[in-house]
C-alpha cells in the first residue's frame, strides 16, 4: 500500500508542483491538499496521512501553528516543513513544536524527495544552514 501524503500550501501552483514531484514515486500517493493552516489540521485529522508536507507561510494558521496542533492531536504523523524562509531559527522553532524535517523551497528538487523518504523511515531531515 502506498504511503499517503497530505500537501499543505496556500499557492495552487506550488501544490501542483509538489504533487507532480511526489506522484512520480511509485510507493507514494498524494491523498489530499490543504489551502491554509486550519485546512491542513482538519484534513490531517480526517485523512490520517502517513506524512504531511506543510508550508510555513500560510493564512489563517501558519505552518508552525498547524504543526503544533497536528503534533499534539495526531503525534504519529510526521511533518515536513516546507518554506522559502528556512533559517536556523525557524528550524529550531519547528523542532520545538514537533516538526521532524524541513526543506527549503529553493532546494525542492534536491531535498523534498530525500526529506519525505527520511521521515517515512522514521528519521529526521534538517538541512545544515551555514548562516541566517
Amino acid at each position: 500500500m502506498p504511503a499517503r501524503i497530505l500537501i499543505a500550501d496556500d499557492n495552487e501552483l506550488v501544490r501542483q508542483q509538489v504533487r507532480n514531484l511526489l506522484g512520480r514515486h511509485p510507493d507514494w500517493e498524494v491523498c489530499g491538499e490543504a489551502v491554509d493552516g486550519r485546512d491542513a489540521v482538519e484534513k490531517a485529522r480526517r485523512l490520517n496521512p502517513d506524512l504531511v508536507v506543510l508550508d510555513f507561510a500560510m493564512p489563517v494558521m501558519n505552518g508552525l501553528q498547524s504543526a503544533a496542533e497536528i503534533a499534539r492531536t495526531i503525534p504519529h504523523i510526521p511533518i515536513l516543513l516546507f518554506s522559502m524562509f528556512l533559517s536556523n531559527q525557524l528550524i529550531e522553532l519547528a523542532r520545538g513544536v514537533g516538526v521532524r524535517g524541513a526543506v527549503s523551497k529553493a532546494d525542492v528538487i534536491r531535498d523534498l524527495v530525500q526529506g519525505v523518504e527520511a521521515l517515512l523511515r522514521d528519521e529526521t531531515f534538517f538541512p545544515q544552514l551555514v548562516n541566517d
